[in-house]
């Protein structure tokens, strides 16, 4: 198997760094805010802009929506770049990577030419409406309601853990419109609609980035409705396989070990200890990368992809939990102010596990639907 990238993607990867030495600040490492702060949120809306004007934003869409038909790997690339980078895109790479071609798959004309477009343009931010107070991340559980009257439909009820509420245009949110696991529909919905109330939950991982969203009776029209009442399991499943292996956390995981390393030779203290420790760090960040090569590689190839995304969502958390623990092991300091940058990933690192699905549920997953082990009778 040949693990070198192509003449092509090498120059597309390259002109992704050229971009990014080019717009990041001087002082980017050292902006040690969260990634739904109010500076970042800013920020991304103005880079994303620049992205796009680059034609960097979107590639892997299709041309009829200010892509360029490249494929899953171009996709790839762009992500690994932005992340080993620090994700100077903000919650905008949620846009990017599942919400857009979400959109393009069961979205109606309408709900396509108003979301989609702001998108490409780097000018919108969206929040995902998925976890609940006592659904966590089962889904089948959300007790959030959306109940037709007319035209309409009038949903209560609460999200919570929902990343970049505060500054979302729109949130992609899940509500139960009748009992059961078919019940579930999806519905896009502008987070200014009255009845809305948004609250941060105060955090380690940094400032604005999870919110608990407060639904009371609130509005829509039966259009905000995506695809068909009870088609819910099926969008999001879709939207979660693009999630799940959309964000290669690894790049920033692999690069802040070097980082990490590097500061340890310089002054003297890589020793036996740290060595071995590293290593296996490092060998994580390996196993992840390649395991979510081989889900690009089928998503490539068109192959549907089954529970091996919940398995490479999981090697990335343990890539990243072990990162984290080289680092607190022989560079506390770090977290204490002295690298901004390492108590960033830290930060990040910490939610690595709940972010796209709990740890958890993607080794039931992976023990139910890869490994098909029985389940223990109750």
């Amino acid at each position: 198997m040949d693990f070198q990238w192509d003449a092509e993607q090498q120059s597309f990867r390259d002109t992704v760094r050229a971009f990014l030495a080019a717009n990041l600040p001087a002082d980017w490492e050292a902006q040690a805010h969260g990634p739904g702060s109010e500076s970042q949120s800013a920020f991304s809306k103005k880079f994303c802009g620049a992205l796009a004007e680059a034609g960097l934003l979107v590639p892997h869409w299709p041309q009829r929506w200010g892509g360029r038909d490249a494929d899953a790997w171009t996709a790839f690339i762009l992500a690994e770049e932005m992340w080993a980078a620090g994700e100077p895109r903000g919650g905008q790479y949620m846009n990017v990577n599942w919400i857009g071609p979400v959109l393009m798959r069961f979205g109606s004309e309408a709900q396509q030419a108003r979301y989609i477009p702001p998108i490409a343009r780097g000018e919108t931010l969206w929040c995902q409406g998925f976890s609940e107070p006592e659904a966590g991340s089962d889904l089948a559980s959300l007790r959030t309601r959306a109940e037709k009257d007319g035209g309409f439909y009038r949903i209560s009820g609460q999200k919570i853990w929902t990343s970049y509420a505060g500054h979302a245009d729109t949130c992609f949110l899940l509500a139960r419109t009748a009992p059961g696991k078919t019940g579930m529909s999806v519905f896009l919905v502008p987070m200014d609609t009255p009845g809305i109330t948004v609250r941060q939950i105060p955090s380690v991982i940094g400032e604005g980035d999870i919110h608990e969203v407060f639904f009371d009776d609130v509005r829509v029209p039966e259009s905000a409705l995506l695809g068909a009442e009870g088609q819910a399991w099926e969008i999001a499943r879709a939207a979660l396989s693009l999630e799940r292996v959309g964000i290669p956390r690894f790049a920033l995981a692999s690069r802040m070990l070097r980082r990490a390393v590097e500061r340890l030779r310089r002054e003297g203290r890589y020793g036996h200890g740290a060595v071995e420790q590293s290593a296996r760090a490092h060998a994580a960040c390996e196993a992840a990368r390649l395991y979510s090569y081989q889900i690009v590689d089928q998503r490539r190839h068109g192959t549907p992809t089954g529970p091996e995304a919940s398995a490479a969502r999981y090697a990335t958390v343990m890539c990243e939990r072990l990162v984290g623990e080289f680092v607190v092991e022989h560079l506390p300091e770090a977290l204490s102010g002295g690298d901004p940058l390492l108590l960033a990933h830290h930060q990040r690192a910490i939610v690595a596990g709940i972010a796209s699905g709990a740890a958890e549920i993607q080794l039931n997953l992976i023990a139910t639907e890869l490994l098909q082990l029985p389940r223990e009778p109750r």
